[in-house]
């Protein structure tokens, strides 16, 4: 399609993320999508067919881009604790952002009984954000940055801490510390005592 054909596609993607976030899966439509590009029909079908495809896009991109950059940076020799960081102060943007949640859009998508066990990505990107997490933690406890821990456990914790929240912040209003709370926790698990006090 061409470099032109693929910023176009990703400045979709990127509203239709924005709206699937405030207004759920099956509330956007389409013509929703248009509106917010400026596209015309024709030119969002020349990109997608469906408000599926373009979701499905959008969710498989998420925890590939995540762990790609976490091995990157690791490649990088990147401190395992400057990493860490960079994604901890991102889960807490995000979960004390509660009006703007795909966490819902999610539950609505993959509740639906007409979406196949093959087209089933939530699976697949639990997969692909855990297996960037444990990496990052091998990688810490390697160079002695981290505590010895079990990493699947971490990852549990701050996978479903965070999918929690995203998720209870649609439907009740929640204690504004919450997020700060859950990511301190995580670095009380992961941090040695010198790098918890700085």
């Amino acid at each position: 399609m061409g470099v032109k054909g693929d910023r176009t596609r990703e400045a979709i993607r990127d509203k239709a993320y924005g709206l699937f976030s405030q207004k759920g899966y099956k509330d956007v439509t389409m013509k929703d999508i248009c509106e917010e590009t400026g596209l015309s029909r024709g030119g969002l079908y020349r990109h997608y067919d469906s408000t599926e495809q373009i979701f499905l896009e959008i969710v498989n991109g998420f925890s590939e881009k995540q762990s790609h950059d976490i091995s990157k940076q690791i490649r990088e020799h990147v401190p395992a604790t400057v990493i860490l960081e960079e994604l901890l102060s991102r889960y807490e943007r995000e979960m004390a952002d509660c009006e703007n949640s795909f966490s819902l859009a999610i539950c609505e998508f993959y509740s639906d009984p007409a979406i196949s066990e093959t087209e089933n990505s939530v699976r697949k990107q639990y997969e692909v954000s855990k297996s960037g997490w444990v990496e990052l933690i091998h990688y810490g406890m390697e160079s002695g940055e981290f505590k010895q821990v079990e990493p699947e456990a971490v990852f549990h914790i701050m996978a479903f801490a965070y999918q929690g929240v995203r998720m209870y912040g649609r439907l009740m209003e929640l204690d504004e510390n919450i997020p700060g709370q859950i990511i301190n926790e995580v670095r009380r698990l992961l941090l040695l005592k010198e790098d918890l006090n700085e």
